[in-house]
């Protein structure tokens, strides 16, 4: 494998040529898999998963708005 600047590049054989390989386009569905198979396999635990995420985000806007409003 080698990488040119935008993306990686497989190198199989000289008869065959370079093959593109997207790195990111894999990792990407590779993601995606995964994230699927999450909640598939383990519905509660994503449910957890996500309210945690929304708690967390939710105290976050919380401080930011609390913060903005002590500087006026």
């Amino acid at each position: 494998m080698r990488y040119n600047g935008s993306h990686w590049r497989l190198i199989e054989c000289e008869q065959t040529g370079l093959i593109d390989v997207n790195l990111k386009k894999i990792l990407t569905w590779a993601g995606i898999a995964l994230l699927l198979y999450f909640l598939i396999a383990q519905p509660n635990a994503s449910a957890g998963l996500v309210t945690n995420i929304l708690t967390t985000l939710q105290s976050a806007a919380e401080a930011l708005i609390t913060f903005v409003q002590n500087l006026f």
